[in-house]
Parts: C-alpha cells; sequence; structure tokens
C-alpha cells in the first residue's frame, strides 16, 4: 500500500487527477495537473510502486544526472501531491501519473484507499480525446458526472458513453462502487494535430478547473503558447490545399452545430474568468 510522508491535514480536499497514455490526446490533460503542481508549489506526499502495475519494457526507466552529479533512475510510477491555493478556502489532492499497465483495480484500490487517507472529499478526472473539431474554434470540454446530484450542482451531464475505456473510467467506477463522488472533464483535441503538446485544449480544461474551484489559476505562458500553437497550425494547414479545406468543413459543421445561446454562455464565462484574473492581479 501506499505510504503518505508527513502525513499533512487538509481541509476538505478536492483531488484532480490526470494520467498519460490512452486517455490523454497530445498529454492536454497531464499538462494541466503539471501546471497545477508548478503554481500552486505542490507537495509530493506519496508515490505507487510502480513494480505491481507497469510493465517496464513498454514504459522504461530513464536514466538522469541529479543535483549532486550522480546518475539514477526515475520508474514510471503515480505520484500524489497535496497544495493550499491561494483564496481558496480548502486544499487540492493533485495525481499524476502514467496509465498503468496492469492490475488496474488493485491499482485504482490503492490510490483511492490513500486519497481516503487524506479525506479527500470529490475525484475530478480529467482527459482528452482526439475529435473532429477545428483548431480555430474554442476547445470542446464535456462535463460527466457520476451522481445526480453532482449532475444538476456542477452543470454537467450523466455519460452515456459505450465503449472502450482507460484508467480514467475503470478509476470512475471505483469511485462509484465506493460512493465516492466523482467527476470527469474531457477536451476534445483536433485529430489532425496529434502531436503534443496541445496548449489550447490545456487552457479550456484550466477554464473548467476554475469554474469548478471558483478560483484564478496563474496561466502563466499557457495563453502566449496557445495563440503560437494555433498560428502553427494555420500556418501548416496554408501549405496543404487539402487540410486547409477539411479545416474549413470543420468549421462550417462547427459553427452550424454551436446553438447562439450556448455560445453566449461560453462568451460570458470566459468574461467572467477575465474579470476575475484582473481583480486578483490588481488586489
Amino acid at each position: 500500500m501506499m505510504e503518505i510522508e508527513d502525513p499533512p491535514s487538509l481541509v476538505r480536499p478536492v483531488v484532480i487527477a490526470a494520467f498519460e497514455g490512452w486517455n490523454d490526446a497530445a498529454e492536454s490533460a497531464s499538462a494541466v495537473v503539471d501546471h497545477l503542481l508548478k503554481v500552486w508549489n505542490a507537495r509530493v506526499v506519496a508515490v505507487i510502486d510502480p513494480e505491481d502495475y507497469y510493465d517496464f519494457q513498454v514504459n522504461r526507466p530513464s536514466v538522469g544526472v541529479d543535483d549532486n552529479g550522480f546518475r539514477s533512475l526515475t520508474w514510471p510510477s503515480t505520484h500524489v501531491a497535496v497544495a493550499s491555493p491561494p483564496d481558496l478556502d480548502h486544499d487540492v489532492i493533485l495525481v499524476r501519473g502514467i496509465e498503468p499497465n496492469m492490475r488496474w483495480r488493485g491499482f485504482c484500490a490503492e490510490l483511492l484507499a490513500c486519497i481516503d487517507d487524506l479525506g479527500g472529499e470529490l475525484v475530478v478526472t480529467l482527459g482528452a480525446l482526439l475529435a473532429d473539431t477545428p483548431h480555430t474554434r474554442p476547445i470542446p470540454v464535456t462535463g460527466t458526472a457520476t451522481e445526480p446530484d453532482l449532475v444538476d450542482r456542477m452543470k454537467l451531464e450523466q455519460s452515456t458513453y459505450e465503449g472502450p475505456t482507460g484508467i480514467v473510467g475503470v478509476l470512475q467506477d471505483a469511485c462509484v462502487k465506493l460512493d465516492i463522488p466523482a467527476a470527469s472533464y474531457w477536451a476534445a483535441v483536433p485529430h489532425y494535430v496529434a502531436q503534443p503538446p496541445c496548449p489550447k485544449a490545456t487552457l479550456a480544461l484550466l477554464g473548467q478547473i476554475e469554474d469548478l474551484l471558483g478560483v484564478s489559476i496563474p496561466l502563466g505562458d499557457l495563453p502566449d503558447d496557445a495563440r503560437a500553437w494555433e498560428r502553427g497550425v494555420d500556418e501548416l494547414a496554408e501549405e496543404d490545399e487539402d487540410i486547409a479545406d477539411y479545416v474549413r468543413s470543420l468549421e462550417e459543421t462547427r459553427d452550424t452545430a454551436d446553438l447562439p445561446e450556448a455560445s453566449g454562455e461560453a462568451i460570458a464565462r470566459e468574461f467572467e474568468r477575465y474579470l476575475k484574473r484582473r481583480g486578483d492581479e490588481e488586489s
């Protein structure tokens, strides 16, 4: 079982989790947790022993040089960190890992036991998938929850997905069986630019986390990175007429499907985030 180092006393913590692999198109979801670990100065308190869950011929350890000049191995694993974000009246547990290669049920049981020991009250998983969406439009994010009251309170949807799933889906199912409230946000990444990173999708997921927690998150260089990413994809499309035509067809489909009132709500939410961030910067 995971051992918690110097167990912290946390206030009504919310769990935010993301895993590299099948659930993480263009590494958009794991980049969210990486960003939060940095801007919230999170402290790692537990690490899953990778021996039981990872195939090291698939997810190989990496060798490097530490701060003292000694060579060291870094093994693929899943880390649990804690943070106390400013202007938030509760704490956050951040889970950042790699989708395990085996024993998924045992993996989820061990992870949720650690979360329970830390007092986690809500588990929020993040994912990203490749989709027929144009890079020139806002990245769509779908939010679902496991319980009807969460669906109503957080203005999410009840998931109707049927088909193959990854560790995020298995973790959600484990939460249901243990009566742990859980929600999930998935960003749709343009499939024709699947290579990481996709800062625009990472920003879209961060916006959902801001809405969920009711707090502004320092974004650093992400907005500039997202604009640069979009310009880069524009240039690639201009060099290939077939891709340019395809992007235009996706734009027409998206613009036709988007309801004016839905677009207005999205603009209003973004404006509210902007005003809150400006207020935080000026205070």
